[in-house]
């Protein structure tokens, strides 16, 4: 019987909630589904250039298990562009550091580091019209208003 996979740690949700080939209908692609942690690990290594040790502390997991957890994610993302399949981000064992909110009128992402507050207005525009991505995925710790998902129910702004 193998080990329960323990919550890693994700500095914040994704901004987006998947990806799509231009100029083919969703409805003819197959999907890769990305997990939290997976995106995470991207972001990590080949977004911010961290070595896997320091990226595999950030997350609270070992080294080996940070390798296998990128390998895993670099799979799926050649496999999204190259066999030309929807990127689907979701699932995973993972808990958020930070809330994210995106306002749907000026566009502006802002984070907040404290759970017990997330504002009602975006902090730049004053508009009452946002989303707080922390809850397009389950999982994070899920307080605050929900928003618009992408797709009907799961995306896009």
């Amino acid at each position: 019987m193998s080990r329960p996979i323990k919550k890693r740690t994700v500095q914040e949700p994704p901004k987006i909630q998947g990806m799509k080939p231009i100029g083919v209908p969703a409805s003819f692609l197959d999907k890769v589904i990305l997990s939290i942690d997976e995106y995470e690990a991207i972001r990590l290594a080949d977004y911010e250039g961290l070595e896997h040790q320091k990226a595999a502390e950030m997350m609270n997991i070992s080294r080996p298990t940070f390798t296998r957890l990128i390998e895993k994610a670099r799979r799926k993302l050649a496999e999204s562009i190259i066999a030309v399949k929807e990127l689907v981000i979701e699932g995973g064992s993972f808990s958020f550091i930070s809330d994210l909110i995106r306002c749907l009128d000026c566009g502006k992402i802002s984070r907040f580091e404290d759970p017990n507050y997330i504002p009602e207005t975006c902090p730049h525009c004053k508009s009452a019209n946002i989303v707080h991505l922390n809850q397009w995925f389950s999982g994070g710790r899920g307080h605050g208003r929900g928003g618009r998902g992408f797709r009907g129910g799961r995306g896009g702004w």
